[in-house]
């Protein structure tokens, strides 16, 4: 599915960082590596390079991958990019300053293996920045999240908050907003917006 909706020369989110995430990463230390879930065609790892970050890029579509490079490359910077399925991703122990998931939507059993592992794999001080859509998602005429069929992988503050334990949750709300990135991710949108940090 993956590779099939990256393969056009359009980016169809769109080239530039999503705006949460705009607005939160100076969070993430200054200058560390940050891992990016389920990045796709790379816009957020891209801002996140231009901005002085290690980047690591991680998705299951080796398409978008490619495209997430030629993106980079035409900026003049570079990102680690690694095709992997996230249940299977070796995130490893406190190796990373930041986690970015931006609509990475998963079935729950693997979603809760991941955010275990995001904990294993900060740093001491180490931030997470998600944004995803809520079931309320599929009462909008906006575009974008898991379809009814795949209710399990919405997420909700309550999720999150479970999910996250024993992390320091600074941010962890449900709101509605206008998205506007590119073909897949526009309109009216139910979304859960959540920054946590590793504490020791």
């Amino acid at each position: 599915m993956w590779n099939d909706r990256y393969n056009t020369d359009a980016f169809v989110y769109g080239t530039e960082p999503n705006d949460f995430l705009l607005a939160q990463f100076a969070k993430i230390p200054a200058g560390g590596h940050v891992l990016c879930l389920a990045e796709g065609e790379g816009r957020n790892a891209v801002f996140l390079a231009e901005q002085g970050y290690c980047v690591t890029a991680v998705d299951m579509s080796h398409v978008g991958l490619q495209k997430a490079k030629r993106l980079a490359e035409s900026k003049g910077l570079h990102i680690e990019t690694i095709v992997a399925n996230l249940s299977e991703f070796d995130f490893g122990v406190n190796r990373y300053d930041g986690i970015v998931s931006i609509f990475a939507h998963l079935p729950s059993p693997i979603r809760k293996l991941v955010h275990a592992n995001v904990k294993a794999a900060l740093k001491e001080n180490g931030i997470f920045i998600l944004e995803a859509y809520t079931e309320r998602q599929l009462l909008t005429d906006g575009v974008g999240g898991p379809p009814a069929s795949a209710k399990d992988m919405f997420m909700s503050s309550d999720i999150l908050s479970d999910e996250l334990e024993g992390m320091q949750v600074n941010m962890n709300v449900e709101l509605t907003r206008i998205l506007n990135e590119g073909t897949y991710h526009t309109g009216n949108s139910e979304v859960v917006q959540c920054i946590a940090t590793k504490c020791f």
